[in-house]
């Protein structure tokens, strides 16, 4: 599966409905219920000075998460960090583009199962340089659970590193 997201991703324009959003354009992405975001994958586009975003979820709990949806973490062009409290995954995000700044607000979903993932945290580096393609996922029993960016003003596009925790 994950060579033929590679592939895809190296041969399809970014207009290709392996996308889960479209450029400009909002996005809402959740997981199931039991789930947290496992694999993250963008691309960025020099004509629309924007990014499209594709999801993957990996089962992190057995029942069902007690969840919720933050308020906007980041004000245009400005950088953010944010990490779930209370040793809960990230299970979705939500996005809006704004023309006049060229950037976008970020809002993450986080959700506690029956077993807090607060042990061997750790952020990851930037996981990509600006304008250029993104793909990532967390090593093996890692869950993500915080992110951080910052934005560029002279690419209009953002950098993204990701904090990371195992089940205790």
């Amino acid at each position: 599966m994950q060579v033929i997201v590679l592939l895809l991703m190296s041969i399809a324009p970014a207009s290709a409905a392996l996308w889960t959003s479209k450029f400009h354009q909002p996005f809402n992405y959740t997981c199931q219920n039991v789930q947290s975001i496992h694999l993250i994958i963008s691309t960025f586009d020099q004509k629309f000075k924007d990014r499209v975003w594709t999801f993957g979820c990996q089962t992190t709990f057995s029942r069902p998460m007690t969840c919720y949806w933050t308020n906007y973490l980041s004000d245009l062009n400005k950088p953010f960090t944010f990490i779930c409290p209370f040793g809960s995954v990230v299970n979705g995000i939500t996005s809006y583009y704004d023309p006049n700044a060229r950037d976008r607000r970020w809002q993450i979903h986080c959700c506690k199962g029956e077993v807090v993932v607060t042990r061997n945290c750790e952020w990851t580096g930037y996981v990509h340089a600006f304008e250029k393609s993104l793909r990532w996922e967390p090593p093996t029993n890692y869950y993500l659970t915080g992110a951080h960016s910052y934005y560029g003003n002279g690419v209009s596009d953002r950098r993204w590193s990701f904090y990371i925790c195992q089940k205790k």
